[in-house]
């Protein structure tokens, strides 16, 4: 038996594939955030859709989605954050980072998704991507406290605009 693609490291037959298959309603945020993660990774657009909150739904591109995961080679998926979204709740929050090739390219998809039940039923509602923090690097050599003030003063730095 093969392992499910969500990384929960157990079978997908007992893992995802209930909900994917409408075999089982999914009981948490979490939950439907891994099975949309596997169905990315299956192509299984319908259940992709069908997983959205139905106010969403008007502007879902089927062969879009279709198309993005047919290129796509998945490469993992990892949480990196879960609030609410359990059984008795109505909403929550999900942080998660996927990755995967497509196009010859490394992508990693770092998203924050939000989801609300709908009659009893959990959702995907929307969701926001965390862009990439990149370091700041200062091109200048750094000012020493004793070097002459780049303001042209005349005095140490650090007796005129370090201070």
């Amino acid at each position: 038996m093969a392992l499910c693609p969500c990384g929960s490291k157990t079978e997908y037959s007992s893992c995802c594939e209930p909900y994917i298959e409408g075999a089982k309603a999914v009981p948490t945020a979490e939950r439907l955030m891994r099975s949309r993660y596997t169905a990315f990774t299956l192509s299984k657009v319908k259940y992709i859709v069908d997983s959205c909150h139905p106010d969403t739904r008007d502007s879902i591109d089927q062969s879009n989605i279709r198309e993005w995961a047919n290129k796509s080679e998945w490469h993992g998926f990892d949480l990196i954050n879960v609030k609410d979204g359990k059984e008795n709740d109505e909403q929550g929050i999900v942080e998660f980072i996927a990755k995967y090739d497509n196009s010859g390219e490394h992508h990693i998809h770092h998203e924050i998704s939000e989801f609300k039940k709908h009659d009893g039923i959990w959702y995907f509602y929307d969701g926001e991507l965390v862009a990439d923090v990149k370091p700041i690097i200062n091109e200048q050599p750094k000012q020493g406290r004793n070097d002459p003030c780049n303001c042209g003063s005349g005095k140490k730095f650090k007796k005129c605009c370090g201070k």
